[in-house]
C-alpha cells in the first residue's frame, strides 16, 4: 500500500512532459543543418514546435508533410537527400537555389513523388537513369542546370509523367527514341542543349497528348518527320535553331490546335505547304531565315493570323491577292527576302494590322490605300524595295502610326501634307526616294518625332520656322535635295539634337545665331551650299561635337579660335573666302586638306596657297641647291637629335624607342615625343592589371591619357607573349575604327614590342566605378545616374548592332565606363573585346573567361561561347549598381551576388528595400522601372535577355513617361524570347 501511495505522490508533484517535434518535423531540421541559409529563409523552422506544418515552405495533410517547396531561398550545398524520408512527401520544388552536387541514385526513394522542380540550380553530373523508378511523378523540370551526358533511355519507362524540362543544360547524344513511349506526356521541352547532330526521332509522333514540344537549339539535323502531324493536340510546335533540311512536311497542316509554329533559323526548302487552310487555331508562323522557295500559299491568307513572319527565306513571285481575307492579321514581316511584284491593293481593307515590315524585297508598284484602314497601324517598314508613285494620302490620317521607313524605294509626287505632322510618329525615314514639294509647316504637329531622314530626295523651299517645335527631334538628315533660303533662327531651340545635315542644298544666308544651345550636337554638315558670313565661334562652344564639315560655301573672315577647343574625327573648311591665320592648333601639315582653297589663308603651311607665275632655269638651279643643303642639315639635325634622345633614355634606364611605330587614328596636335616624355611616376593616375595609366598635360593646354601595358611575361626571342601582343592588338583595331560620342576615343598607338602606348582622350571625372563607391557618390543624383546608364547602353548598342562584324566587350563593368567633365559616360578599355566572326554563327568560343568578378554571366560557368548577350548581362549588373550604389560582390550579401540580392530583396520586401538612400524618393517610379530594365538584362538564360538597342529603348521609356517615342510591342509567342527590329540587323547581315 505504501509503495502505491508513494508513487501517486511523486505522480503528483512531476512536472507535465514537454512537447516534441514530430518525425517528418526531424528530418526537416537535418535538411535546414545541411545547406547554407544567408538569408534565414527557413528561420521560421523552430524545433520547439510540435510540427513543421507551420514552417515556411511546409504544406501538411493530416500533420503529415506533402509539399516542400523552397524556391527562390537561395540555399546552398548538396542536395538533401534525407527528404525522400518523408513518407507523405508528393511535391518538392527547390527552383532558384544554389543546390551545386550530382543527384543521387537512391532519389527513387521518393517514391510518392508526383512533382520534382529542381531548375536554375548549379547541379552537375548525369541525370540518374532510376528517376524513372518514381512511377506517380507527373512533372520533372530539371533546366537551368549543368547535368551533362546522355538524357535516360530509361525515361520511356514513364508511365504518368506529363511534363519533361530538360532545356538549358550540357546534354548531349541523341533523343532518345524510348520517349516516344511516354504516353501520358504533354510538355516535352529539351531546348538549349548541345545535344549531337542527330534527327528528330519519328516516334515523338505518338505523343498522341503532346501539347508542347520545343527543341530548339539542339544541333538536330536531316527532315521534320511526317509523324508529327499526327500531334492533333499540339499547341507550340519550336523547332528553331537547329540545321534541319528539306521541306516543311503537309502533315504539320493538320495540327488544327496549332498556336505557334517556330520554324525559324535552320535550312529548310520548298514552299509552304498547302493545306493550311486546315490550322485554324494558329496564331504565330516564323518560318524565317531558311531557303523556302514559292508563293505563299493563298490559303493561308485566310487564317485568323496575328503575326506572319517568313523574313530571310528565298521566296520569288508576288503575294496572293486573298491575303487581305485575314480578318486577324496584326503583323505582316516578311523582310529579307526575294519576294517581288505589287502588294495586294486591298491590303488592311479587312485586316486590324499593327506592324508590317516587308523591307528587302524586290516588291514594286504602289503602297495600298488601306494598310491603316483599321486605325491601329504602328510601323511600316517597306525600305530597299521599289514601291513607285506617291505616299497614300490616307497614311497622313493614320494617327496611330510611330514608326515609318520608306528609304531606298522610287517613290515620287509631293508628301501629303497631314502626313508630316502625325502626333506619335518618333522616327520618319524618306530617304533615297525621287520625292518632291516642301516640307509643310504641319511638321510642327509631329512633337514625338526623334530622327526626320529625308536626305536624297528633290525637296525644295524652305525649311519652315515650324521645324523649332519639334523638342525631340535627335536627328535631322535633310542632304542632296534642292531646299533653298536661310536656315530658320528657330532651329537652334532643337536641345536634343545630335546630328545636323544639310549638306549639298541650296541654302544661304548665315549660320543662326543661339547654336550654343546645341550641347549634344555631334555632326554639323553644311557643306555645298551658299551659305556666307563668318563662321561663329559658338561652334567652339558644342562639347561633343566631333564632326564639322562647312566646306564649298561662301564664308568669310577669319577662323575663331574657338575652335580648337573641340575635339574633332574631321575638320573641314575648304573652298571658302576665309582669310587671316590659322588657330595654332591647326597649323600644321595634318590639317592642311581642312583648309585648302581659301585664297586669304597662307598661314605657315606651305603649298596652301597656290604660287603664281613659272621659275627661271637659274631659279630652279638655285632651288636645287637650296634643296641639297637643306636635307644635309635636316639630316645633321636629325641626327644629333637622335643622339641626345638616345643618350637621355641610356641615363634614365629606359628602352630604346623606335617611332616607326607610331600610329595615329585622328589628327593630331601634339607629337610623340611629347607623349614619352612625360610618363614619369609623378603622373600616373591608376594602376590596373594590364598596366599604368598617366594623365599628360600637352604643351598646347590639352589633356589626354595613356596607358602604357605592362612588358609582361616574353618569350625565348625577347617577344611579347601572345596573349600580351592580343590584349594590345584587340583594343587598337576595335577603338581605332570606332566613332561614336558615347566610346572613349583612341588617339593614337604606339608598338616596338617592347613599349606598347596607348593615348586616349582624358576623362577628367575618372570611371564611374571610383566615383560612384567613393565619398564623390553623393553627388550623382539619379537623374545622372539615368544618363549615365543611357549613354553606356548607346554605346554598346553601337558595338552590337551597328559594327560590321558586330564587337563583343567581354568586360562590361563600372570601372569600364568613364566619365567626361560633365558627367557624360565612355565605354572604355576593350583589351578582350571580340568580333563576332559571323552573323549567321553571332557566338565565338573564346579560350579562356573574360571578365571580372559579380559582372560574368552564368553561362560562363559551363561554356565559353559567347555572344553580346553576356555584355548584356553585365551592363544589367551596371545598372543595378547604379540603382544601390553597392558594389557587385559585397560580403553582406553572403554567398549571393547583387543581382540575386535585389532579385530577392525586392521580391520579399520590394524596390524601396535596394534603392541607394542617396536618391530622392521623387524618383521612385522611374527608378524602379530601371530595376525591372535590370532584372530582365540580367536573366539566368541568355535568351531571356533583350537586345542591346532594345535596353536603350526601355531606358529612354523609363526616363521619359512623358513621351511616347517608343512603343511596346505586343508578343505573341509562347517562347520566352522574340526578335526585333530584325530588318535592321538584316541590313548587316
Amino acid at each position: 500500500m505504501f509503495p502505491l501511495l508513494l508513487f501517486l505522490l511523486l505522480l503528483s508533484v512531476s512536472p507535465p512532459a514537454t512537447q516534441s517535434l514530430n518525425q517528418d518535423g526531424l528530418f526537416l531540421q537535418q535538411v535546414k543543418r545541411s545547406l547554407s541559409d544567408p538569408t534565414d529563409s527557413l528561420a521560421s523552422w523552430n524545433d520547439r514546435d510540435d510540427t513543421p506544418c507551420s514552417w515556411s515552405g511546409i504544406t501538411c495533410k493530416n500533420v503529415s508533410v506533402t509539399s516542400v517547396n523552397l524556391s527562390n531561398f537561395l540555399l546552398a550545398g548538396t542536395f538533401p537527400t534525407i527528404l525522400c524520408r518523408l513518407p507523405s512527401l508528393s511535391y518538392l520544388s527547390l527552383y532558384d537555389n544554389l543546390i551545386n552536387s550530382t543527384l543521387p541514385p537512391d532519389l527513387s526513394a521518393c517514391k510518392d513523388l508526383q512533382y520534382l522542380n529542381l531548375s536554375q540550380n548549379l547541379l552537375v553530373g548525369r541525370i540518374p537513369e532510376t528517376l524513372s523508378q518514381i512511377q506517380n511523378l507527373r512533372s520533372l523540370d530539371l533546366s537551368g542546370n549543368n547535368f551533362s551526358g546522355e538524357i535516360p533511355p530509361s525515361f520511356g519507362e514513364f508511365r504518368h509523367l506529363e511534363t519533361l524540362n530538360l532545356i538549358e543544360n550540357l546534354l548531349n547524344g541523341s533523343i532518345p527514341i524510348s520517349l516516344g513511349n511516354i504516353s501520358s506526356l504533354k510538355e516535352l521541352m529539351l531546348a538549349y542543349n548541345p545535344l549531337s547532330p542527330s534527327p528528330i526521332p519519328s516516334e515523338l509522333g505518338n505523343l498522341t497528348s503532346l501539347e508542347v514540344l520545343w527543341l530548339a537549339r539542339c544541333n538536330l539535323v536531316g527532315q521534320i518527320p511526317p509523324s508529327l502531324g499526327g500531334l492533333t493536340r499540339l499547341t507550340n510546335l519550336d523547332l528553331s535553331l537547329n540545321r534541319l533540311t528539306g521541306s516543311i512536311p503537309s502533315s504539320i497542316t493538320k495540327l488544327k490546335s496549332l498556336v505557334q509554329l517556330e520554324l525559324y533559323n535552320n535550312s529548310l526548302s520548298g514552299e509552304l505547304p498547302s493545306g493550311t487552310s486546315n490550322m485554324t487555331s494558329l496564331l504565330r508562323l516564323d518560318a524565317s531565315m531558311n531557303e523556302l522557295t514559292g508563293t505563299i500559299p493563298g490559303e493561308l491568307c485566310g487564317l485568323s493570323l496575328e503575326s506572319l513572319n517568313l523574313y530571310e527565306n528565298r521566296f520569288e513571285g508576288s503575294l496572293h491577292e486573298n491575303i487581305t481575307r485575314s480578318a486577324k492579321l496584326n503583323e505582316l514581316k516578311l523582310f529579307n527576302n526575294k519576294l517581288s511584284g505589287p502588294l495586294p491593293s486591298q491590303l488592311g481593307r479587312n485586316s486590324p494590322l499593327q506592324y508590317v515590315d516587308l523591307s528587302y524585297n524586290g516588291f514594286t508598284g504602289q503602297i495600298p490605300t488601306h494598310l491603316c484602314e483599321k486605325g491601329v497601324l504602328e510601323d511600316l517598314l517597306l525600305i530597299y524595295n521599289s514601291f513607285s508613285g506617291k505616299i497614300p494620302e490616307s497614311l497622313g490620317k493614320c494617327q496611330s502610326l510611330g514608326r515609318v521607313r520608306l528609304k531606298h524605294n522610287k517613290l515620287s509626287g509631293t508628301v501629303p501634307e497631314t502626313f508630316w505632322g502625325l502626333p506619335h510618329v518618333y522616327l520618319l525615314e524618306l530617304e533615297d526616294n525621287s520625292l518632291s514639294g516642301n516640307i509643310a509647316t504641319t511638321i510642327s504637329g509631329a512633337h514625338n518625332l526623334s530622327l526626320l531622314s529625308i536626305s536624297k530626295n528633290l525637296f525644295s523651299g524652305l525649311i519652315p520656322e515650324e521645324i523649332g517645335a519639334l523638342s525631340n527631334l535627335v536627328e535631322f538628315s535633310g542632304s542632296e535635295n534642292r531646299l533653298t533660303g536661310r536656315i530658320p533662327g528657330s532651329i537652334v531651340k532643337l536641345s536634343e539634337l545630335g546630328k545636323l545635315d544639310l549638306r549639298d542644298n541650296e541654302l544661304s544666308g548665315e549660320i543662326p545665331v543661339g547654336i550654343r544651345a546645341w550641347r549634344k550636337l555631334n555632326e554639323l554638315s553644311l557643306a555645298n551650299n551658299t551659305l556666307s558670313g563668318e563662321i561663329p565661334g559658338e561652334i567652339g562652344s558644342l562639347p561633343v561635337l566631333n564632326y564639322l564639315d562647312l566646306s564649298g560655301n561662301l564664308f568669310s573672315g577669319k577662323i575663331p579660335l574657338e575652335l580648337q577647343n573641340l575635339k574633332l574625327n574631321l575638320l573641314n573648311l575648304s573652298d571658302n573666302r576665309l582669310s587671316g591665320d590659322l588657330p595654332p592648333l591647326y597649323a600644321n601639315k595634318n590639317y592642311r586638306s581642312s583648309f585648302v582653297g581659301n585664297p586669304g589663308l597662307c598661314g605657315d603651311l606651305p603649298d596652301l596657297c597656290p604660287s603664281v607665275g613659272g621659275r627661271s632655269k637659274n631659279q630652279g638651279s638655285l632651288w636645287i641647291l637650296r634643296s641639297i643643303f637643306m636635307l644635309a642639315g635636316v639630316v645633321f639635325v636629325v641626327g644629333v637629335v637622335w643622339l641626345y634622345c638616345k643618350y637621355r633614355t641610356f641615363k634614365k634606364n629606359k628602352k630604346g624607342i623606335a617611332m616607326s611605330k607610331w600610329r595615329s587614328f585622328h589628327k593630331l596636335g601634339f607629337s610623340e615625343f611629347e607623349i614619352i616624355d612625360t610618363l614619369n611616376e609623378e603622373n600616373v593616375i591608376g594602376t590596373g592589371a594590364s598596366g599604368k595609366v598617366y594623365k599628360v598635360v600637352l604643351s598646347n593646354g590639352e589633356v589626354v591619357a595613356v596607358k602604357k601595358l605592362w612588358g609582361g611575361a616574353k618569350k625565348e626571342d625577347g617577344s611579347a607573349t601572345d596573349s600580351e601582343r592580343d590584349g594590345f592588338e584587340a583594343e587598337v583595331e576595335t577603338l581605332g575604327k570606332i566613332r561614336h560620342k558615347n566610346i572613349v576615343r583612341l588617339w593614337c598607338c604606339y608598338d616596338t614590342g617592347d613599349c606598347k602606348l596607348l593615348v586616349y582622350e582624358f576623362m577628367p571625372n575618372g570611371s564611374l566605378g571610383d566615383l560612384l563607391h567613393s565619398g564623390k557618390g553623393g553627388s550623382l543624383n539619379w537623374p545622372t545616374r539615368y544618363k549615365i546608364a543611357l549613354d553606356a547602353a548607346e554605346g554598346l548598342s553601337y558595338l552590337h548592332h551597328d559594327c560590321v562584324p558586330p564587337i563583343v566587350h567581354r568586360d562590361v563593368k563600372s570601372n569600364n565606363i568613364l566619365l567626361d567633365g560633365e558627367l557624360r559616360a565612355r565605354v572604355a578599355d576593350f583589351g578582350v573585346a571580340k568580333a563576332v566572326a559571323a552573323a549567321s554563327k553571332g557566338v565565338e568560343a573564346m579560350s579562356g573567361i573574360a571578365g571580372s568578378c559579380g559582372y560574368i554571366a552564368p553561362e560562363y560557368a559551363y561554356t565559353l561561347h559567347v555572344n553580346e548577350k553576356s555584355d548584356i548581362y553585365s551592363f544589367g549588373v551596371v545598372i543595378l549598381e547604379l540603382v544601390t550604389g553597392r558594389f557587385p560582390v559585397d560580403p553582406e550579401f553572403g554567398e549571393k551576388d547583387l543581382v540575386k540580392w535585389v532579385y530577392t530583396t525586392v521580391d520579399q520586401k520590394g524596390v524601396d528595400h535596394v534603392i541607394d538612400t542617396k536618391l530622392g524618393s521623387e524618383y521612385k517610379e522611374e527608378i524602379s522601372k530601371v530595376v525591372d530594365i535590370g532584372l530582365l538584362c540580367t536573366s539566368p538564360l541568355p535568351i531571356n535577355r533583350p537586345s542591346m538597342r532594345k535596353v536603350v529603348k526601355l531606358l529612354q521609356e523609363a526616363g521619359a513617361e512623358s513621351r511616347s517615342k517608343m512603343v511596346a510591342k505586343k508578343d505573341g509567342k509562347l517562347s520566352p524570347y522574340y526578335y526585333e527590329e530584325a530588318s535592321d540587323q538584316g541590313a548587316r547581315v
